[in-house]
């Protein structure tokens, strides 16, 4: 065997090393109480893998704005670039905006798979996908909020819940006939109304 061929091996083996370590790596970092980490959590059924095509990719999200917290008010600051998408949307009296946790955007944080919902550890642990946690693969944070005014690239709004400066992915207006739902179906910790997070980012996702 001649030192070339030894040479490769060796890095072939260090990289796939590392490549455990980096994949196997979010199950060994530390969570909060309410929280737990990828790889902890039990497997309860059998997992399907219908392939990886294009949709199945690396997404990129663009910011189409952020959220301002001043004097008591709160505003969205659309960039210049998307304004024009705003037409139309001040015949809407409440709005859905979608926005980016991003004060956890963190390998740690990303990592969690199950949370205690609402931050108290006396509700069951539950898969993120089943809460509105902050902490989740993909740190999507979804608020309905009242609408007050457009001025320009401006909009004032009530109720939402996001940090000063919290990226705005996107913006969609609420629809009675199609948001306002009968028959829902919820679980116990849902109708019991606790938290024990931070107040500004996350409370009215749970």
């Amino acid at each position: 065997m001649n030192m070339k061929w030894k040479a490769g091996v060796t890095a072939a083996l260090i990289c796939f090393a590392l490549g455990l370590t980096i994949w196997a790596g979010p199950g060994a970092w530390d969570a909060p109480a309410w929280a737990e980490k990828a790889g902890a959590a039990p497997r309860t059924g059998p997992v399907q893998n219908a392939g990886r095509g294009e949709a199945m990719q690396n997404l990129i999200l663009k910011p189409v704005g952020r959220v301002i917290r001043e004097g008591g008010r709160t505003t969205i600051e659309i960039l210049p670039a998307y304004v024009q998408g705003l037409e139309g949307l001040a015949d809407f009296s409440h709005i859905w905006v979608i926005y980016w946790f991003h004060k956890n955007d963190t390998p740690e944080q990303r990592a969690h798979l199950r949370v205690h919902p609402r931050g108290d550890p006396a509700n069951p642990l539950t898969g993120v996908f089943a809460t509105r946690s902050p902490v989740r693969p993909n740190l999507l944070g979804l608020s309905v909020c009242r609408l007050s005014s457009v001025q320009g690239n401006l909009l004032e709004v009530e109720d939402l819940d996001a940090f000063h400066d919290t990226p705005v992915v996107d913006l969609k207006p609420y629809l009675p006939e199609q948001d306002a739902l009968s028959g829902i179906r919820t679980p116990p910790w849902v109708r019991h109304r606790s938290w024990s997070g931070e107040e500004g980012q996350g409370k009215g996702q749970y």
